[in-house]
């Protein structure tokens, strides 16, 4: 047996009815040219012959005086991992996105290995979609991308076929022993603590001084900041990368300012179609990853605060308040090491994780929408011969944070996925509208539709 890490705990703690933790992928593929009418059924029987399942894949939980472990499931029904769906005709995206809201409101068998993958076919276009789903507690957004990256093809492959839980491993570095790392890990952290104490020190004075600076617990009261029931709503839709970088190069930002900005353009958009915009900026919580070359599961995550700069009518100013508030952040991480920023974070973020946990301040907000943007890969990718078209991410929502939004790059396109509580957030699907609108307003108008899923 081998100790779920300590984040891993925590959403497992956080885990309800209204409150699943597992986050997702959603793939579209083009069936291959020439393919006969029993592919993806042929596909999908393929998928359930991979019984080497590799870990974090072949493990289930066990609890001990309630604390969780990883141990190896010796009865791996793959048939109940692997499932296959089809889509009523045509096959239309909403009928999709449709079927992985409801999907992605399922909570996983905990005493199973805690994941799930259903190939759906019918996709209007002669497509496909594979959509697989794994408890947060196994891997962080960051983790399940290099995964990807392992398991689909460079080029159409028809005899190679890789799967999540099968995929080919990356060379590693011999390491230590559990003891011997533990220990030394355990020595770095307090040997940066001085370092991170004068790193809190320097935030109580900033939040005082510094205009730029944005922290948690200034979030203002939102309508994205509800409870939430246990329904779901998931749209995507990718982006021109082009579009983002002409945005990018014109304003001498960053690409992610101009997500950022993109995401803030259209919160506010939708809150004023609610009339329900604060007077406040809204506040995001940006997830930074901080694994190493060879890490692969786990969650290894620190996080900033971003001034959306919702309260700001023109586009451009909009977009500077944001990229000077990130580029805060970026300065104070710069003189911390990554185990000084995990614990940095950790204490700066305290009273936000008992507030979640616990709801003893229902008023209090410390941000109010988590935006995680994950790099993926840079070239077309094939699962097998398929053709992979589009990748989105599914993330999870929490009682008062009722919209996540995350992203993830591919061949040159941003693809963005949302996923909300249906019933807290209605008509969600019009942020996709705006995140366009935003471009438009940046002066990057699209040369041809956004590329909808």
């Amino acid at each position: 047996m081998s100790l779920v890490d300590p984040i891993g705990q925590l959403f497992l703690r956080l885990e309800g009815r209204n409150q699943p933790m597992h986050v997702a992928g959603l793939q579209v593929c083009d069936v291959p040219a020439g393919a006969g009418p029993d592919y993806v059924r042929n596909l999908v029987a393929r998928m359930r012959d991979i019984t080497d399942v590799q870990p974090p894949f072949n493990q289930r939980l066990r609890m001990r005086l309630g604390t969780a472990f990883w141990t190896p499931d010796t009865a791996m029904d793959m048939d109940y991992h692997v499932r296959h769906l089809a889509l009523p005709e045509p096959g239309a995206i909403r009928d999709l996105l449709a079927l992985v809201s409801m999907l992605h409101g399922a909570l996983l068998d905990r005493s199973r290995p805690l994941w799930e993958t259903t190939v759906i076919e019918g996709v209007t276009g002669n497509r496909f979609a594979v959509y697989t789903k794994f408890h947060h507690a196994m891997m962080d957004g960051v983790s399940a991308m290099r995964l990807i990256g392992r398991y689909l093809n460079d080029t159409p492959d028809a005899d190679t076929l890789y799967v999540p839980w099968h995929a080919p491993r990356t060379p590693r570095k011999p390491r230590r022993g559990g003891l011997v790392r533990s220990l030394a890990a355990g020595a770095k952290q307090i040997h940066g603590l001085p370092g991170v104490a004068h790193a809190l020190g320097i935030n109580r004075q900033d939040a005082k001084y510094d205009g730029d600076y944005t922290g948690p617990a200034e979030a203002p009261a939102c309508m994205l900041n509800k409870a939430i029931s246990g329904s779901r709503r998931v749209a995507a839709q990718g982006y021109d990368m082009a579009r983002i970088r002409r945005v990018a190069t014109a304003h001498d930002v960053t690409i992610n300012d101009v997500v950022l900005a993109m995401c803030a353009t259209a919160l506010r958009h939708y809150l004023l179609d609610n009339d329900a915009l604060p007077h406040k900026p809204l506040i995001a919580l940006v997830p930074v990853s901080l694994h190493g070359k060879d890490s692969e599961a786990g969650n290894r995550v620190a996080v900033i605060y971003a001034n959306l700069a919702t309260h700001i009518a023109d586009p451009a100013e909009r977009l500077h308040t944001i990229a000077r508030s990130v580029d805060y952040w970026k300065r104070r991480y710069k003189r911390l090491s990554s185990d000084q920023i995990m614990t940095f974070t950790g204490a700066l973020s305290a009273a936000a994780g008992l507030n979640l946990l616990s709801g003893l301040w229902p008023t209090k907000q410390a941000f109010n929408v988590v935006i995680s943007n994950i790099p993926g890969p840079k070239e077309a990718r094939y699962f097998g011969d398929a053709p992979m078209q589009g990748m989105y991410p599914v993330s999870i929502v929490l009682d008062g944070q009722a919209l996540n939004i995350s992203l993830v790059s591919y061949d040159d396109s941003l693809e963005f996925g949302l996923i909300a509580c249906r019933q807290s957030l209605p008509s969600m699907q019009n942020l996709l509208r705006y995140l366009d609108d935003a471009l438009n307003e940046l002066g990057a108008p699209a040369t041809e539709a956004p590329s909808a899923t």
